[in-house]
């Protein structure tokens, strides 16, 4: 996650110096940095417990015939558990990915292709 911010920073460092260049503030940068980690991390935690659960249901469907007593059970508190691990994860990931979009010199970012 850090790696892929990492790279998200340095291909946009010229939008980056554009937008510091119009009048965006470093903190604005950094939470703008931090809510793309959040959105990414939040989106990628939605998709694989949606798949989990479709997946386990699939499962469950192809073993219900030969088990009586099968019943599907969803944790929600480990669900929202996980969820809430994975803001925490994203949020932690763009801590340095942010304060080095913050630190970009404006006019070498805009001047560099």
């Amino acid at each position: 996650m850090v790696n892929t911010l990492a790279m998200s920073v340095f291909e946009r460092s010229h939008e980056i110096g554009m937008l510091r260049a119009i009048g965006l503030d470093r903190s604005a940068v950094k939470r703008m940095v931090r809510l793309e980690s959040l959105i990414i991390s939040l989106f990628g935690a939605v998709l694989g417990i949606g798949l989990g659960v479709f997946f386990g249901w699939a499962a469950g469907q192809l073993i219900s015939g030969s088990l009586d007593s099968y019943a599907m059970v969803l944790p929600w508190a480990r669900i929202g558990l996980f969820l809430a691990l994975a803001a925490l994860v994203g949020v932690l990931a763009a801590l340095w990915p942010a304060r080095r979009a913050a630190r970009l010199n404006m006019l070498g970012s805009i001047k560099a292709e």
